[in-house]
C-alpha cells in the first residue's frame, strides 16, 4: 500500500528571510554530521529543486553550484566524529544545524527545519516533515549538505581505499561492515556507534603496514664481528 504524499506546506512567515535547514550523514559510521542553512533569493529563482536523495549525483552537482551562485545567503555546519561520540548523534545534529544557521551572513526572520524537531535557538522557527520535498529553502539546503559530506566522503576514500567509502559514504554497507571487522576503525569512525565499537573491540584501529614499527629478532646482530 503506497503512503498518501503530503500536502503542500503552508508557512506562517511571508517574509523574504526565510532559511531552510536540512543535514546529512546521521547514519553513517564514519566522518562529520554535515548541516546546511540556505536563504533563497526570490528575484533569482532556481528551478528544480528536490529531495537530495532523489537527484543524480550529476543533478545535485549542477544544483549545487546555481545555489552557491543565487542563494542569498547560505552557509555549512558540522560536527565532526569525536563530537558526536561525546553528545550523541542527536545532540550533535542540533548543534550543526546551529552553526548552520549562525553562520548565514544574512540574518534569517524564520527558519523551517528538516524533521519533526527544531533545536532550542534563539531564532523563530518550525519543524516540516519531509521538508526537503515540500520547501525549496530545505530542498537547497539538502542538495548543499549532501554535496559537501559526498565529497569529503571520496577524500577519505582516497587515504583509506580499503574501506570503500566513495561509493557507501559511511553508511553501514556489507562492503563497509567487511572492511571493519578485517581492518578494524580509522581515527574517523565514530567510536560511539555498536558496530565500530565491535570492530574495536575485535580487531583494533587500523594501521597501515607500512607504519608500522619494523620489529627485528632479538638475535639478529649477534656473533658479527
Amino acid at each position: 500500500m503506497s503512503k498518501r504524499p503530503l500536502p503542500p506546506f503552508e508557512c506562517q512567515y511571508r517574509g523574504r528571510l526565510l532559511a531552510g535547514v536540512d543535514e546529512v550523514g546521521r547514519g553513517p559510521l564514519v566522518g562529520a554530521v554535515v548541516t546546511a542553512a540556505v536563504i533563497l533569493d526570490p528575484e533569482r529563482p532556481i528551478p528544480g529543486l528536490a529531495d537530495s536523495k532523489k537527484l543524480t549525483d550529476k543533478r545535485r552537482e549542477v544544483l549545487y553550484e546555481q545555489i552557491i551562485e543565487h542563494a542569498a545567503s547560505w552557509s555549512l555546519g558540522r560536527c565532526e566524529a569525536g563530537e558526536i561520540d561525546r553528545l550523541n548523534i542527536f545532540q550533535a545534529t542540533m548543534v550543526a544545524m546551529e552553526r548552520a544557521v549562525a553562520g548565514l551572513h544574512v540574518a534569517p526572520e524564520y527558519v523551517l527545519v528538516d524533521g519533526n524537531r527544531c533545536p532550542g535557538w534563539r531564532w523563530a522557527s518550525e519543524p516540516v516533515v519531509k521538508g526537503d520535498s515540500r520547501v525549496e529553502a530545505i530542498s537547497a539546503a539538502s542538495i548543499i549538505a549532501k554535496v559537501t559530506r559526498d565529497r569529503e566522503m571520496v577524500v577519505l576514500h582516497e587515504e583509506f581505499p580499503e574501506y570503500g567509502f566513495a561509493s557507501h559514504k559511511g553508511y553501514p554497507t556489507p562492503v563497509h561492515l567487511e572492511a571493519l571487522g578485517r581492518l578494524g576503525a580509522t581515527a574517523h569512525h565514530r567510536r560511539s556507534f555498536r558496530p565500530v565499537q565491535d570492530a574495536i573491540d575485535a580487531v583494533g584501529l587500523y594501521s597501515r603496514a607500512e607504519d608500522q614499527e619494523l620489529q627485528y629478532p632479538a638475535d639478529l646482530f649477534e656473533n658479527i664481528d
